[in-house]
């Protein structure tokens, strides 16, 4: 048996269902036993919540919609970035059951974790408002799922992410400041920010780490009379117990700055940060880099469950029975209804066949535009 340097799964690993769980490879066996592997069923992906004010924003379905594409199935789905709640159909899936049955577990893996992510940064993105929200969050979760993370935090809201690959593959824009390793090596902080200035191209932003060596206010002027004329921003990630009010101590920066003819110069927070920290320091911070609120969000706990067989009306305890259509209606609410019921007037269905190619960039709009309707609320 070969050894893998890394734990995580190939692409071939995926498509071949060996990630799958150990009961569908079971099942499958009992079914073919039966000769019933083939018998068609219609499945919905929901979450099932007995909160009705949560929301949700879907992401994940671009992988879902690769590894359905060869399936003799028919997939239907919100457009990535719709902003769903509790009971609602996500993702349909008709067609033989043995042809998806053993994809479940990646098929809730692709959308659970994403969709967390991507509503993870929502959430930021709405405490926030105008100000800059930057995705710090790829160190806190295993380097395979990277891509995964970065695309998800661009999609529910992040204006950039801090990790290249994402503009390799998928044309989000990144960012990144320096870190504290710079100026420890350097030696100071003024001395970081002129090899910063010298080195790295014009168009990057001058966002100087200020807290290495230093009190933040003394610091902040460092790197802005090191480097008067590009600074952008100074960045502050001191860590928590040495903060005492993050605000207040911000505060007292903006006063050092300002007073020195520096009010150009911009406050950038990181380490630690989350909607509550966002919140309290919304009024005197002009930007955030946000790391495991955002990467290491609660997972959205979607279930996977056939509600059909043979064409029977058939589900589980506990599960809203039927096929049923999702749609959006002219005041931007969604409605569930059985699939034959009527069409109230005005609305459109929100499932439509999936789309692999969809842009990420047209999904993040969306969801922006959801989150200005204020009908969502943290």
């Amino acid at each position: 048996m070969s050894r893998r340097r890394f734990n995580s799964a190939t692409d071939e690993e995926i498509r071949n269902a060996e990630v799958a769980d150990s009961y569908f490879h079971r099942t499958m066996r009992i079914l073919r036993a039966k000769g019933l592997e083939n018998t068609p069923v219609h499945a919905e992906v929901a979450y099932k919540t007995s909160d009705p004010e949560e929301w949700f924003v879907v992401a994940g379905l671009d992988e879902v919609a690769n590894l359905l594409s060869d399936l003799d199935v028919e997939a239907r789905a919100v457009p990535e970035g719709t902003i769903c709640g509790p009971h609602e159909p996500i993702l349909t899936i008709s067609g033989p059951y043995g042809a998806f049955a053993e994809h479940e577990t990646a098929i809730l893996g692709f959308l659970c974790q994403a969709s967390g992510v991507a509503t993870g940064a929502a959430r930021c993105r709405l405490a926030a408002g105008e100000k800059p929200v930057i995705s710090f969050g790829a160190r806190r979760m295993h380097p395979a799922i990277t891509p995964m993370i970065e695309r998800s935090a661009y999609l529910g809201g992040c204006d950039r992410v801090a990790v290249d690959l994402a503009v390799q593959r998928m044309g989000i824009p990144a960012t990144g400041t320096l870190p504290h390793a710079l100026v420890l090596i350097l030696g100071s902080t003024a001395e970081a920010a002129k090899a910063f200035d010298e080195v790295i191209e014009p168009e990057v932003p001058r966002t100087i780490l200020i807290d290495t060596f230093d009190d933040e206010k003394f610091g902040a002027l460092l790197a802005a009379r090191a480097i008067p004329d590009s600074i952008y921003a100074v960045r502050l990630d001191t860590p928590g117990n040495r903060r005492g009010d993050f605000r207040d101590l911000m505060k007292e920066v903006r006063w050092e700055l300002d007073r020195h003819g520096y009010e150009h110069v911009k406050i950038f927070a990181s380490g630690g940060i989350d909607v509550d920290y966002i919140l309290y320091l919304n009024d005197v911070c002009d930007a955030y880099g946000v790391g495991g609120a955002i990467a290491d969000a609660p997972m959205i706990d979607y279930s996977l469950d056939i509600v059909e067989v043979n064409g029977e009306d058939r589900s589980k305890r506990g599960k809203r029975g039927g096929r049923k259509r999702l749609l959006l209606m002219p005041d931007g609410s969604h409605r569930v209804i059985p699939a034959d019921a009527p069409t109230p007037e005005g609305a459109r269905d929100l499932l439509q066949p999936l789309d692999p190619n969809a842009p990420v960039q047209e999904a993040r709009e969306r969801v922006l535009q959801q989150l200005a309707s204020g009908r969502y609320k943290l």
